[in-house]
């Protein structure tokens, strides 16, 4: 959820087609599908494969990260080709419609894997294809955002998007403890046995998906069809993001932020990823205090988001960045080296308000460096930096856990992509206010 909102692989903005019941539709998408990753990727289910079905929960951790590394290289393959077809063909709702899709399958098969080994290779693969399928489908849902919102208000409407998110996981997580995860008697006639209770929660994000996921195709007004070929949408397409790499070497100030910027994103988002298999396989939260721990700290990410906001435009956004990511680095230090629960509690709710700011003053910092008239072709480059490292945290975390068995040692493996990236970043100037 927190990378999807500003990772904007869109074309030049043009005027907006659509007004405020396009922007609630193409918003509540964002509501629509963040509880998968929430509830999929990091709490309920990650765990759920960790302790109930691997062998054992340090190796099952390292599985599912070696899992969200596969899905990352598939997403940074596919990633171009799919680009160029949303920006050069148009009809992006189909796009957003596969994805869509994909998810909803994903979400209802996680039903049928019960706490046994022979189900875990089918769950890895159902969770991979989902988590996939969210993060393609959200290119074709980016591309639309010009239609949407008037190009003085993209970054506030992507921003509406983005708060969305936040607030949809964070109740269909609630939904899923309440319901589901903590009574007795889950609802809807929903057994214990065989974990059912748990597995529900996949088929739930995908009935929230289907549920809140369709007013955007009335709502917003689909690109138009441009009459290229699929071939020839794709070959332009590669051949236009190759010549806009290649001439990188004439904005070296971009180049740095991109790089830096990518490194550092995977870190935030690896934490983000893994947080809650390292709260459960180091402190031994079961899934109920893992779902309240996935409330609080979405919450504790809005809440940084909102309040941190105002800095970007005080101290400039790259000291906003580097505030943030020294915050998230000293506040993941602390949480590798604590070891009761309530201290981790309390740092990883503390690390959580940076994350917000990181990502929004990323965002900023993409605009201000942006030559003119190049502002969507530097959002596709983001774009495409970051998704084409998003294997590396989750596979050092999981080959230094492997190695190791140490979740520990994992996760300090992660905050060196934080250290990296906010070095690389102090090479980055940035261009006085206007």
């Amino acid at each position: 959820m927190l990378t999807n909102a500003i990772e904007l692989g869109f074309t030049e903005p043009k005027p907006a087609r659509s007004g405020a019941g396009a922007i609630f539709g193409w918003c509540l998408y964002d509501w629509a599908i963040s509880p998968f990753p929430t509830i999929v990727s990091t709490f309920i289910i990650s765990n759920y494969y960790a302790k109930a079905i691997a062998s054992d929960p340090t190796i099952g951790s390292a599985q599912w990260s070696f899992m969200i590394a596969l899905a990352g290289i598939a997403i940074a393959l596919f990633s171009p080709p799919l680009g160029a077809i949303a920006d050069r063909m148009g009809h992006a709702k189909r796009g957003i419609a596969i994805g869509m899709s994909v998810l909803i399958l994903a979400g209802g098969l996680i039903w049928f894997a019960k706490p046994e080994p022979a189900y875990g290779l089918p769950l890895l693969i159902v969770s991979g294809m989902g988590i996939v399928a969210m993060e393609l489908g959200m290119l074709f849902y980016n591309a639309l955002l010009p239609g949407v919102a008037p190009p003085d208000r993209i970054g506030r409407v992507s921003g509406w998007g983005w708060a969305s998110g936040y607030v949809g996981a964070v109740i269909c997580l609630s939904v899923a403890l309440v319901l589901l995860v903590r009574p007795e008697h889950p609802a809807f006639g929903i057994p214990r046995a065989e974990a059912a209770n748990f597995r529900a929660a996949g088929p739930l994000t995908a009935i929230w998906a289907a549920m809140f996921g369709w007013p955007l195709f009335f709502l917003v007004k689909d690109i138009p069809k441009t009459g290229l070929k699929l071939t020839v949408a794709v070959r332009e397409g590669l051949a236009d993001t190759w010549h806009t790499l290649r001439d990188l070497r004439k904005t070296p100030q971009l180049a740095w932020f991109l790089a830096a910027s990518a490194i550092y994103r995977d870190g935030v988002t690896s934490i983000l990823t893994l947080g809650g298999l390292y709260a459960g396989g180091t402190f031994g939260m079961d899934i109920n205090e893992l779902t309240m721990f996935g409330i609080s700290l979405n919450v504790s990410a809005g809440l940084g988001a909102a309040t941190f906001a105002w800095l970007d435009d005080w101290i400039g956004s790259k000291r906003t960045i580097m505030l943030s990511v020294v915050g998230l680095i000293i506040f993941g230090a602390g949480i590798v080296l604590v070891h009761s629960m309530v201290w981790f509690i309390g740092l990883a709710l503390a690390l959580g308000i940076f994350v917000g700011p990181t990502q929004a003053a990323s965002r900023s910092l993409a605009v201000r460096l942006a030559p003119e008239g190049q502002v969507g072709k530097v959002f596709g480059l983001y774009a495409l930096t970051g998704r084409a490292v998003t294997f590396v945290g989750p596979t050092i975390f999981g080959w230094v856990t492997a190695t190791t068995h140490s979740q520990r040692a994992g996760l300090a493996s992660i905050l060196v992509l934080l250290v990296v990236g906010l070095t690389a970043l102090t090479r980055v100037r940035e261009p006085p206010k206007a």
